[in-house]
């Protein structure tokens, strides 16, 4: 039996048609063009693109469907879609303007039921249920995690592991797993709620928040056990690249895609 080929996903948070990036979602700073960006993430190896409107959901507006078509036109890798998905039929529009898969996270908080509705008709392998959880007092939430939404402005009773376990009961396909504390600050992943959650749902979990190196891809693909790891600012400012991050996790003994 060969052995699973983990992911490096590339993410891209689109803010009003440009790429940016901050901190724990805030300070966003300006470094280019969605289109322009993905494609050279793709030719540089990565396995997919996440592209995030990022401000669809606290603006309470649509995704910006433009961007996602143009993007897809030049990618041959998958593209999950997410921000402003709200109903079923947004969901369509997202993969017809060529999304593969499509995020979901405030709308499912809102309406657990859109998981369902979604996987039902188009499937599950369509429906990313993603999760920003946040540290929180154990005495509230078991797990030590809650679940917080619109860019992490608001906070839910969620607990994260129940979350995550509710949604793939209910349709998720995948789980894109976003530390808020480690959003940016690019001290490595949280391994502990990674692995927390990969150890409780039988999908394939993306790991999200911390990236500093490639030695922290290492860290979320071997011992927190995910199937993908997503990065995005250490790519965006030139410290490394997505080449060079697989041939380190290919040096630790990961086997990752060619």
């Amino acid at each position: 039996m060969s052995a699973k080929l983990r992911r490096v996903v590339v993410c891209l948070d689109v803010d009003h048609g440009r790429v940016k990036k901050g901190v724990q979602f805030e300070s966003l700073r300006d470094v280019g063009d969605p289109v322009e960006l993905a494609a050279r993430y793709e030719a540089e190896g990565a396995d997919e693109i996440v592209l995030l409107d990022v401000s669809a959901s606290v603006e309470g507006r649509a995704t910006l469907l433009d961007v996602v078509r143009r993007t897809a036109e030049r990618l041959f890798i998958p593209l999950t879609v997410g921000g402003g998905v709200r109903t079923v039929d947004d969901f369509e529009r997202a993969l017809r303007a060529g999304a593969d898969k499509v995020g979901i996270n405030s709308a499912a908080v809102a309406d657990p039921e859109l998981m369902s509705r979604a996987a039902e008709r188009f499937g599950a392998q369509c429906v990313v249920l993603s999760i920003d959880a946040k540290k929180q007092d154990p005495s509230a939430f078991p797990s030590g995690y809650g679940v917080v939404t619109h860019g992490g402005r608001r906070r839910t009773e969620l607990d994260a592991i129940a979350w995550a376990k509710r949604g793939v009961a209910l349709g998720a396909g995948e789980i894109l797993l976003t530390s808020i504390d480690r959003d940016g600050v690019r001290g490595g992943y949280d391994l502990e709620l990674t692995r927390a959650v990969v150890s409780a749902v039988t999908v394939p979990v993306v790991a999200s928040g911390g990236a500093g190196n490639a030695s922290h891809v290492v860290d979320a693909l071997g011992s927190a056990g995910a199937d993908a790891a997503l990065v995005a600012g250490i790519l965006h400012d030139g410290e490394t690249t997505v080449r060079a991050i697989k041939d380190a996790v290919t040096r630790a003994g990961i086997a990752v895609r060619a």
